[in-house]
Parts: C-alpha cells; structure tokens; sequence
C-alpha cells in the first residue's frame, strides 16, 4: 500500500478524530466538497487505508473496570498464528501483538475486577503454548490515541 498524500491524511485524521463527521464538515475542513471528500473515503475504504469505521466505549462503561497488560512467554515453536487462534475465544482480549524482547506477545486485558481478571490470567496460563505469563494492572490510563496523533 502507498503512503497516503496529504490531503488523504487529513481526512483520516479527521475521521478517527470522530467517524460521525459529516462529509461536509471534513471538506470545509481540508478545501473540499463534500463529494470530493466521499469519492476520495470511497477511495481509501476500497484500498484499505481505512479499514472501518467504528465506537469508542469506555469499558467501565459495560462492566470492565480492570485493565491489565499480560506478557506471554510461549513454547518455542508457537507461531503467532497459534497464539491469535487461543487468545480469540476470550472475550476479555482487547488486543494482542507479538513483541520484542523476552516475551513473545503482549496481551491487552479487559475484567469485572481482580477476582475476574486472575480467573481469565489462570485460562490464558493454562493455553498449552504458555510457558509463563508475567502481567500488570492498569491504575491510570494517561493517554491513548486512536488515530495516529495529529497531523502536521
């Protein structure tokens, strides 16, 4: 996939900013029309540049007020295929990424509360392809972003 110009990243911009934005709104914001602006959203859809468009919910917000980062550390020949496939039935896996470093993966976890959050580390541990897990307690997110930081 090529770069996006700088108009195209714009318009991202302006859509992971808030994907409720109206057409209009984005091209008076970056010098188009409204037309302008969905032939070129059609356009980045098609390419895969955007990839979707969807909601942010606080989490808190459906029950999960605990948050935890839980570094895996698998069997030698785990691939990450293998690990996506075992951490998908959870729902409680917000994300999941191989890493560098000591751990293979670093998982994104999302419980009720402590008692839930140790519930789903002990399933996660007991995956045939963990050897051990090593996990932290979220206490404050400071800063997240959704849409790449600001453009220039």
């Amino acid at each position: 996939m090529k770069p996006l110009n700088d108009l195209d990243e714009r318009i991202v911009h302006a859509l992971a900013e808030d994907a409720r934005r109206s057409y209009a709104d984005i091209g008076a914001h970056v010098g188009l029309s409204a037309p302008a602006v969905k032939r070129r959203v059609d356009r980045l859809l098609a390419a895969g540049a955007i990839t979707g468009f969807t909601v942010r919910v606080d989490p808190a917000a459906l029950g999960w007020q605990t948050e935890a980062l839980v570094e895996l550390y698998c069997r030698h020949n785990t691939s990450p295929a293998d690990i996506r496939r075992g951490l998908a039935r959870y729902p409680e896996v917000a994300s999941a990424s191989t890493v560098t470093g000591e751990a293979d993966a670093v998982v994104q976890v999302f419980a009720s509360d402590v008692r839930h959050f140790e519930q789903v580390l002990e399933k996660i541990a007991g995956e045939p392809f963990v050897t051990r897990t090593k996990s932290v307690l979220i206490l404050s997110p400071l800063l997240r972003r959704y849409g790449g930081g600001a453009p220039e």
